[in-house]
């Protein structure tokens, strides 16, 4: 799904001898260089998703932390795709933008592999991650007589998706390396391209190459967000059910509306990842499949908008969060503040998102505390 994290045209041309493409049309990707102002813009872009991505959450993980009352299956699940979002923040982000403008590689042999691996790593920790908490919502509301998770399932659940992405993601650490085939022919004509090397995945063979793309292209993101579909299809199928003349009489109408909010919060947490990592699964395609079709100085630009738009993503959690949880936006003051005891004597909601009871024959719920309204 994100298989190519840090590319440029080096890499393109690192799928065929240089013999085989002209030196102009090399040439002219040397002279695609993007203007002073795209730049500052490219890189001010890039900052500001870094930050907010990063502040969010982290917040949003102590305050998960932190607190009694928000430590249940979904808040523990969404934790966890926040970490997996603060990876990205800080060892891939700053990595591609850098590769990305100076077009050569200056973080060593190690980086070369790490960067790809643990953002390949960390997208699919998140996908899963959100597979989970629609299994828990799935089970919770159409399926509330069966099993229900717990946090122990949860945290073995983390453990599992972690070795799982570990696992799939091992070709990253094998196949790239660092050559300065790309700049051979430049350094003739220029001493700037003297000892310069590029990042590149080198496959044994093309077949390979794309008999693996193609599968984590479908098992990291197609299958996944299928599955999650179809059980927040089914939930909703549930919830217009309970609308009926006679639900409504046994249900508490205020735990209907929280599951709805909840349910609205994280139906928005993936189809925002989906649709934010949709134009660089495409551009990947592409690449993979055709990228003669990249060869231009427009490749650069593509890149750098689908990849800008993926990066979005892990801005997700914190911003949904926030807006629909009027909890998570008092703890985030109080944390920003560093006002832990005023913080202690604050009034939650007692609807956990993981342990509402959602069966009508379980009859009205009592509530602990009223719930906030959002």
């Amino acid at each position: 799904m994100m298989d190519k994290a840090i590319q440029h045209p080096s890499e393109i041309l690192s799928n065929q001898t240089l013999s085989n493409i002209s030196y102009s049309q090399f040439l002219n990707f040397d002279t695609c260089q993007p203007s002073l102002l795209a730049e500052c813009l490219l890189i001010t872009a890039y900052t500001l998703v870094t930050v907010v991505g990063l502040f969010g959450n982290v917040c949003l993980i102590i305050i998960i932390k932190r607190w009694k009352e928000a430590q249940n299956v979904t808040n523990i699940l969404i934790a966890n795709l926040s970490l997996s979002d603060v990876l990205i923040c800080v060892l891939c982000i700053p990595v591609t933008v850098t590769y990305t403008l100076m077009d050569y590689w200056i973080f060593g042999e190690a980086m070369c592999r790490i960067s790809p691996f643990i953002q390949s790593v960390s997208v699919t920790v998140s996908i899963f991650s959100l597979v989970l908490i629609a299994v828990e919502r799935y089970q919770l509301i159409v399926n509330p007589r069966g099993w229900k998770p717990n946090i122990s399932h949860a945290y073995w659940g983390i453990l599992f998706i972690w070795g799982f992405s570990l696992m799939i993601s091992i070709p990253f650490l094998i196949f790239h390396q660092l050559t300065d085939e790309p700049f051979k022919h430049l350094a003739f004509h220029s001493d700037f391209y003297k000892n310069k090397v590029a990042c590149i995945e080198a496959w044994p063979s093309v077949t390979q190459r794309l008999i693996f793309t193609t599968s984590l292209l479908v098992f990291q993101y197609c299958f996944p967000l299928v599955f999650i579909f179809i059980c927040y299809l089914k939930i909703f199928v549930r919830l217009r059910r309970r609308h009926g003349k006679i639900e409504r009489m046994r249900e508490n109408e205020t735990r209907l509306s929280e599951n709805k909010r909840i349910n609205m919060m994280l139906i928005s947490i993936v189809v925002t990842f989906a649709a934010c990592w949709l134009p660089l699964n495409i551009f990947n395609v592409v690449f993979d499949w055709n990228y003669e079709a990249l060869m231009s100085c427009n490749h650069n630009l593509a890149f750098t908008i689908c990849h800008l738009v993926a990066m979005i993503s892990t801005c997700i959690n914190p911003i949904f969060y926030g807006f629909l949880n009027k909890n998570f936006q008092k703890d985030l003051v109080v944390l920003v503040h560093h006002c832990r005891c005023s913080a202690a004597q604050e009034e939650y909601e007692n609807i956990a998102l993981s342990n509402l009871q959602t069966d009508a024959s379980k009859g009205t719920l009592k509530l602990k505390y009223p719930p906030v309204d959002i």
